[in-house]
């Protein structure tokens, strides 16, 4: 183990922002992080978690140390003929292990398909696409306590997940390091085509007949048709979270607007979608320097060349404004703004 000093974050961030910590040591083991915590380097005012880097802003230097989850392997726990529950290293790459699972026939996933990321920062935002969160196959998790150096196992309610969220973004946001997700995936799964996309990608097919390979390969196709690969165009998928209403606000917003997409919940609010509402203020495939918002998906801002993070966060800003302008909705980011 390795600490690095003046470490450059190009690379190893989806957003390629050239930004430098002032420090940076890869994690591999539990034992890198108890080594760490004796030599009394995790009780510095600073230190930051990294998976991925795709869902994340760096707007100026980071005056501390950032720890790179790089914890992997798998570990089936238990297995019956109807599931399996299986452990997985933080450090392991999300659309990997999605794909490896989908090819045994273990469902549950198929709709996260092509996330980017690692296992790892799944539970923390909980990630969810076409009509499925990981919470409905999360198990548990394994974390270290930065400050106190304890492992802590952590139930699907004491995560207190919430959309695009849980209690590693709110309450306890910074003092744990995820080590292991267990998920529970099912040998019989039962498909979610609820979503308009999936719905058409699937019109006239019996569900019995349609195979969990078969939905992770529409995603991922409905995924490249409107999201940039950040090997290719620099930026951190969905910027924005869809924000939600009661349902009186979204009738209001009906009446002006017919048009516009909505999306009952099942606590009687209203999701709206936040593409759509960036796209109406004028703002797709709008470029503002070397920023710009995406041309097929209002909800990506892009990095078309070497764009610091300081004028990515004022494009978001601006379009903040305008949909609060014109909606009157407050935008929340998706996307770690440090």
């Amino acid at each position: 183990m390795f600490i690095y000093q003046d470490f450059c974050l190009k690379p190893y961030t989806t957003f390629g922002i050239a930004v430098e910590a002032s420090r940076y040591v890869a994690i591999t083991s539990l034992k890198d992080l108890q080594e760490l915590y004796a030599g009394d380097e995790l009780s510095k005012k600073l230190v930051m978690v990294l998976g991925g880097g795709s869902n994340i802003l760096f707007t100026q230097r980071y005056e501390g140390l950032i720890l790179a989850c790089q914890i992997l392997g798998k570990e089936i726990l238990k297995e019956t003929d109807d599931e399996i529950l299986i452990k997985v290293g933080g450090g392991e790459h999300w659309p990997s292990f999605v794909n490896e699972m989908v090819k045994k026939g273990y469902g549950g996933i198929e709709n996260l398909s092509l996330i980017p990321g690692k296992v790892g920062a799944a539970p923390i935002q909980n990630i969810g696409a076409y009509g499925v969160e990981v919470k409905e196959v999360f198990e548990s998790l394994e974390a270290f306590e930065l400050k106190t150096g304890k492992i802590k196992k952590f139930t699907k309610i004491e995560c207190e997940f919430g959309y695009r969220s849980s209690i590693f973004k709110t309450t306890d946001k910074g003092k744990y390091f995820i080590t292991h997700v267990t998920f529970r995936l099912s040998k019989k799964p039962k498909l979610n085509l609820s979503y308009a996309p999936l719905k058409e990608a699937f019109a006239g097919r019996n569900e019995n007949e349609i195979s969990i390979k078969e939905v992770s390969e529409a995603v991922i196709q409905i995924r490249n048709s409107k999201l940039p690969d950040p090997d290719q165009l620099k930026n951190a998928g969905s910027f924005f979270k869809n924000p939600v209403v009661v349902e009186k606000t979204a009738q209001k917003l009906k009446e002006s607007y017919p048009n516009i997409p909505v999306y009952p919940q099942s606590d009687g609010k209203v999701k709206l979608a936040a593409g759509w509402l960036i796209e109406q203020c004028g703002w797709k495939g709008k470029k503002v320097g070397a920023a710009g918002v995406h041309d097929k998906q209002a909800l990506v801002i892009v990095n078309y060349g070497d764009a610091s993070g300081e004028e990515i966060l004022a494009l978001a800003n601006d379009i903040r404004k305008s949909v609060q302008k014109q909606f009157g909705i407050k935008l929340e980011p998706e996307v770690n703004i440090i």
